[in-house]
């Protein structure tokens, strides 16, 4: 709904689409079990006061017999895209085929997912799509745990548990503000996350905050790290850009 909110302030018409992507899970039982509700969807997009909301098939967007992928051959196979082979090749593809649809001006995507986002942007640059990508701010839980679908499946315990990726990044941003080096951050949040025995770390990377790119010694530049952390079987991330 922050994405919602972000689109009418910024154009005159919002259409969102609603589609659980099945070329971005690895595994299929994690397809199976994603969360899904239309139906409140539909009435907090209606209150939202959103013009028109897209709800294609499976086979309206992956037709019979289609072979066209659409990847950023370095970006979706680094960082998060090794812990998830293929899961940004999906992305791409689908969000290629939705811009497609609605020949948006202006599309709004979350900065929780930073890769993400830093992929998407690179493909409408290379693609040359006439779209404007904004990234939205991550929406967190009064306690600081980033929103997502996935929270929802969380024992009561591994939700707990869970605080730790926030706690990890907020750790890292106070040292960064202080002075310190890209080792010494990598080596902060291993600990703080390491401490908390429900979780398990599964990806950390901190790059330059606008490519990706690789980073080591003193930080004196923008930096996104990027965490990935599995509670009970359930992937988390979470992200934070932080400045020297």
């Amino acid at each position: 709904m922050s994405l919602v909110a972000a689109a009418k302030k910024a154009a005159d018409r919002v259409v969102v689409t609603i589609f659980v992507n099945p070329t971005q899970f690895g595994e299929a039982a994690d397809l199976e079990s994603y969360p899904r509700d239309e139906a409140r969807d539909l009435e907090m997009l209606k209150q939202a006061g959103v013009d028109v909301v897209l709800i294609p098939s499976v086979e309206e967007v992956y037709p019979g017999g289609d072979e066209t992928i659409v990847e950023t051959t370095r970006m979706a196979n680094m960082l998060h895209g090794l812990v998830r082979p293929g899961h940004f090749r999906g992305v791409t593809t689908v969000v290629a085929r939705l811009f497609n649809f609605v020949q948006p001006d202006i599309a709004c995507f979350g900065e929780k997912d930073y890769q993400q986002l830093q992929v998407i942007k690179r493909m409408t640059r290379d693609l040359a799509f006439p779209i404007d990508i904004r990234g939205v701010p991550t929406v967190r839980e009064p306690d600081g745990l980033a929103m997502s679908s996935r929270n929802v499946r969380l024992t009561p315990e591994d939700r707990a548990a869970a605080l730790v990726l926030s706690q990890s990044l907020t750790a890292a941003e106070q040292a960064a503000a202080k002075g310190t080096t890209i080792e010494a951050l990598r080596d902060l949040i291993s600990t703080t996350v390491s401490a908390e025995p429900r979780a398990t770390l599964c990806g950390l990377d901190i790059v330059g905050a606008e490519d990706l790119s690789d980073l080591s010694g003193d930080l004196t530049s923008p930096a996104a790290i990027m965490i990935s952390v599995e509670f009970g079987g359930i992937l988390l991330i979470d992200q934070r850009v932080v400045t020297p």
